[in-house]
């Protein structure tokens, strides 16, 4: 008889040990890093900054293709090959004649040119991949700084919201014990029923907005473990400490003059080379080239003997070849003169994107210094917000004032310490984003 007990209690470990062991499988691991780590990791590790970074390499290959150039061509070629028999017909077709040929021949050739001279284009080719070659570094470099201050906000995002998390649970703590005092008031017949189901309203909202708060901040922790390269079951934990960090700002014009170094700014004005040294390729153009060449080849039968001989014939050759494009000369003028637009286009362009950089510097820190202003401002409306609401509190306790005064006091007191919270998180990203702009990040 089966012993059903047995097997009820045997599915119930079997569960258990599931569980356990996926619950094991997803433990998630905190690590705590600071904002120097947290660029640390982002250059090692960050997804779309490998990609960049790969390209690098295959800039560096383009270059050392371009400089192959210089050495010579040397191509062989061997074959075998049947032949048929030939005939002497006469000219009114009337008669022919069978002439026998050997059936099988091979031939062998090597042959060599070198390119001696063709007015610098092969110099500039060279030099045009490498310009490309440094655009693609420069390219990498503003990515890199792109993507640090990415990862940052990320993490200082993340940051907020733990802290605003806080301030929501001390705030749910204060509400959970206003409202037992409330209780305690309406047994006593001290207030209304309205007062206690407002006292509960403020709590499910307190309660709600906690709930909205920590699950951005588990979006966001997805969105940063995903820009680091770390595991899937990582939390980062931003370090108390990073808001004790003391950035020293400069003057303004310090972070102007820095703009000359800004890798955009550097990508724009290599533009203007590439176009140059296209230009001086197009004029090279125009001159003729010159080459050495040389050649030997083995090929058997001879067939140009009567009759064929069945044996090898050698012949080799050596000498110069001087080529010259004609056309080369109603076609490049064209060509030049769209290459003197593009050159001006891109200074254009470089003269452009320092204007728009310069901009961005001075905005960058007009708001730094807007973001210090604040925090001090919002200290003062913290330290004001949180004396009031102790005021309306002691009213209300003794009966002077409304539940709903007490209501807008407690808001006010969370609206000012959310706002100081984010504050001083505010100013570390206004410096770092000062950084960025003036291309020192």
């Amino acid at each position: 008889m089966v012993n059903y007990n047995t097997i009820k209690t045997s599915l119930l470990v079997f569960t258990t040990c599931l569980i356990s062991i996926s619950t094991f499988s997803q433990e998630r691991v905190g690590k705590t890093m600071n904002v120097h780590q947290l660029f640390d990791l982002t250059i090692a590790h960050n997804p779309s900054l490998a990609v960049t970074k790969s390209r690098i390499g295959i800039a560096s290959q383009q270059v050392e293709e371009a400089k192959s150039n210089r050495l010579p061509n040397l191509t062989t070629s061997l074959s075998g090959f049947y032949i048929g028999d030939a005939y002497v017909i006469e000219k009114d077709f009337s008669n022919s004649t069978k002439v026998n040929i050997p059936d099988f021949g091979n031939a062998f050739s090597i042959d060599a040119s070198q390119l001696i001279w063709n007015n610098g284009l092969i110099r500039k080719g060279i030099e045009l991949k490498t310009l490309q070659e440094q655009i693609t570094e420069l390219d990498y470099l503003s990515s890199e700084q792109n993507i640090k201050l990415l990862t940052l906000s990320y993490y200082l995002d993340l940051y907020k919201m733990n802290n605003q998390a806080e301030v929501y649970r001390k705030n749910i703590e204060l509400a959970e014990q206003r409202y037992d005092n409330i209780n305690r008031f309406f047994e006593q017949g001290m207030v209304t029923r309205n007062d206690v189901i407002r006292g509960e309203l403020q709590i499910s909202n307190l309660k709600l907005s906690l709930q909205v708060v920590e699950n951005n901040a588990e979006i966001n922790n997805q969105q940063l473990i995903v820009a680091l390269g770390l595991d899937k079951n990582t939390v980062i934990v931003p370090d108390d400490e990073v808001l004790e960090e003391k950035n020293t700002v400069s003057v303004l014009n310090d972070y102007i003059a820095s703009i000359g170094t800004h890798p955009n700014l550097l990508m724009a004005q290599k533009n203007i080379d590439i176009y140059q040294v296209i230009a001086e390729s197009t004029k090279a153009g125009k001159a003729p080239t010159l080459s050495a060449f040389a050649g030997n080849t083995l090929q058997r039968p001879i067939t140009t003997s009567s009759p064929a001989l069945d044996m090898f014939s050698n012949g080799w050759q050596v000498g110069l070849s001087l080529n010259y494009n004609i056309a080369s000369l109603y076609k490049n003028p064209k060509v030049l003169k769209r290459n003197k637009l593009e050159i001006e286009s891109a200074k254009l362009k470089a003269f452009e994107v320092e204007q728009m950089m310069t901009t961005s510097v001075k905005a960058a820190y007009i708001k730094y210094n807007e973001a210090v202003f604040q925090s001090n401002t919002l200290r003062t409306n913290e330290y004001l917000a949180d004396e009031n609401y102790r005021i309306m509190e002691m009213k209300y306790n003794n009966q002077l004032a409304i539940l709903l005064d007490l209501i807008d006091a407690s808001n006010a007191k969370l609206d000012a310490e959310l706002q100081y919270t984010n504050a001083e998180i505010n100013i570390l990203y206004s410096y770092y984003k000062l950084l960025r702009e003036s291309g020192q990040l």
